[in-house]
């Protein structure tokens, strides 16, 4: 995956996004007339987390950590993903003792380590076999510009450093469709982090009647009291591997080399040895996320120290007030 451009992230450069502007309005026009679609409505409540620009927000996590809500209260919940970059395309129950991160991608995983999980790019075929199997409620990780399933309620998840960047729809900007159109349809807007953009006020009149909602990841070291001097070598493939990196200092993990690679990168055995070398350079272990853990071969991932990530609401009763609005409120 090509890192995006850095204009994406300027709102001031606007001379390329004008040259690109005849290109986007096709993309926001395409983008608007197949949302126009009315998706299948499933019997069962859908719950959306998803995002209006390209690249990681925080989605997967907060969708972990609304199923493990779901479940504490005895909710048989399944999650519906596309598996991105994985070779599996029809609707397919995520079996972790068979797939690998290359046949339904490395998220659809780690969801899957938390709750039964469907891959597929048609929502309402992957939420129709998820039904037959039990499922009594649906939660989608991404999807809020896919047109095949109905939602029940939706969150759109911002990341409170980047914002919307240039605000223009791709190629000019990162967005997937117009702002004020993701808006509209937002039952709750979670920002991760805090709004270093001017997010809140420059689209304040479009979230007048939308919840606005804070949130922060906190990354978790494991815990290893006698080895708080061990010196680490961090990488990470992700949209922002810069978020992962400030996370573990905010971990007061002792961070001696980080090493960043393009999101959802397949890592090579070149890689690997590089990364081993670096290691033995600084006598250090390497370190990284649950998500390139299980893009790394199966043989040296207990060679690897991993640190997860959670969400830390900013109110203890905003997810409660998602999920039961999802269960039990607005139901169009």
């Amino acid at each position: 995956m090509i890192d995006p451009p850095k204009f994406w992230q300027e709102p001031n450069r606007r001379f390329l996004p004008f040259l690109l502007a005849p290109f986007s309005k096709i993309v926001a026009a395409y983008a608007a007339r197949r949302l126009r679609q009315s998706g299948w409505k499933a019997p069962v409540p859908v719950l959306c987390c998803g995002n209006l620009t390209t690249g990681g927000t925080g989605k997967t996590t907060v969708v972990l950590d609304l199923m493990a809500r779901l479940q504490a209260q005895g909710v048989v919940v399944h999650a519906l993903i596309r598996g991105y970059k994985g070779r599996i395309t029809t609707p397919t129950q995520v079996d972790p003792t068979r797939h690998t991160a290359r046949d339904v991608g490395d998220e659809a995983l780690l969801l899957a380590a938390c709750g039964p999980t469907w891959v597929g790019g048609n929502r309402a075929a992957s939420a129709q076999k998820a039904i037959q199997a039990g499922a009594q409620c649906l939660i989608m990780d991404d999807g809020l510009q896919n047109p095949t399933l109905h939602k029940t309620y939706s969150v759109l998840i911002i990341d409170g450093a980047v914002g919307l960047g240039n605000g223009h729809v791709l190629p000019a900007g990162p967005l997937r469709e117009e702002a004020t159109d993701a808006l509209q349809k937002a039952d709750v807007v979670l920002m991760i982090g805090h709004d270093k953009t001017g997010f809140l006020t420059r689209y304040a009149p479009f979230l007048a009647h939308t919840h606005v909602m804070h949130a922060n990841l906190q990354t978790v070291m494991p815990l290893a009291p006698e080895k708080e001097c061990q010196p680490y070598v961090a990488f990470a493939g992700l949209g922002r591997p810069d978020k992962f990196f400030e996370g573990l200092k905010q971990a007061q993990a002792h961070i001696v080399k980080t090493c960043a690679f393009p999101d959802h990168y397949f890592y090579q055995n070149g890689d690997i040895q590089k990364l081993y070398a670096l290691a033995q350079h600084y006598n250090a272990r390497l370190l990284t996320t649950p998500k390139d853990a299980i893009r790394l071969p199966a043989a040296i991932r207990n060679t690897i120290t991993v640190a997860s990530v959670s969400l830390q609401w900013g109110n203890a009763h905003m997810p409660e007030h998602i999920l039961n609005s999802t269960l039990h409120g607005k139901r169009a």
